[in-house]
């Protein structure tokens, strides 16, 4: 007794085998099927059968759509039907996407941050008053505080001073000023009391009891 055993190594290749090799064999029935009519009538018969095999996406908006455009995917774009959507072109789906830009630091201040650069750019858009001198200080205060996260120690204004004048490239000046910024040690306090309120809530949630539902 011989046995004709058909092994997945030689079968076609399934596009999306998510949805197993008998949908893929219908819609290889249906690309060769002559009659337009009747290629409509299978094509949608198809989708319904597709539909049913995913039900966990019947909630995703534009269900329908996606069932037709994977038809025309598994396909290979070879089904010459009507579509209620826009049919999905090869280029399209094949299409690269543009190149994204690696991040590039504006200056050698790393340790401010990137979102640094656009508070002092913003700041330099405000009409010129108190309110952008208050920000022109909130902008150093923070800086100092980022400055204590890179160095534990301690840090001088006018190290502070001068890094914001290279940061906004001599435009904002604070060196003459009367004016300090927050001492090191109320920084250091604040930053000490985040930090054991995070830890006293994160105690607090793991000793309460978990619900039964």
């Amino acid at each position: 007794m011989e046995f004709d055993l058909e092994y997945n190594a030689d079968r076609p290749h399934l596009i999306i085998p998510e949805y197993g090799r008998h949908i893929q064999k219908l819609v290889d029935h249906c690309i060769a099927l002559e009659d337009v009519a009747g290629r409509n009538k299978m094509a949608k018969a198809i989708v319904d059968v597709m539909g049913n095999l995913q039900p966990h996406l019947r909630d995703v908006p534009d269900f329908k759509h996606k069932l037709w455009d994977q038809l025309f995917i598994i396909s290979d774009f070879k089904l010459d039907v009507d579509s209620p959507y826009e049919k999905l072109e090869k280029e399209v789906l094949q299409a690269k996407p543009e190149r994204l830009e690696y991040p590039k630091y504006a200056s050698k201040y790393r340790y401010y941050g990137n979102n640094i650069q656009t508070m002092i750019d913003m700041a330099l858009t405000w009409e010129e008053g108190e309110a952008r001198e208050a920000l022109y200080f909130t902008i150093a205060n923070h800086m100092k505080k980022c400055y204590l996260n890179w160095n534990k120690d301690t840090v001088d204004d006018a190290v502070i001073f001068k890094h914001l004048v290279d940061l906004s490239k001599g435009k904002i000046d604070l060196t003459n000023s009367n004016e300090t910024l927050s001492e090191v040690k109320d920084l250091l306090r604040k930053k000490k009391s985040i930090h054991k309120s995070n830890n006293k809530s994160s105690h607090t949630n793991k000793q309460r009891p978990k619900k039964k539902y």
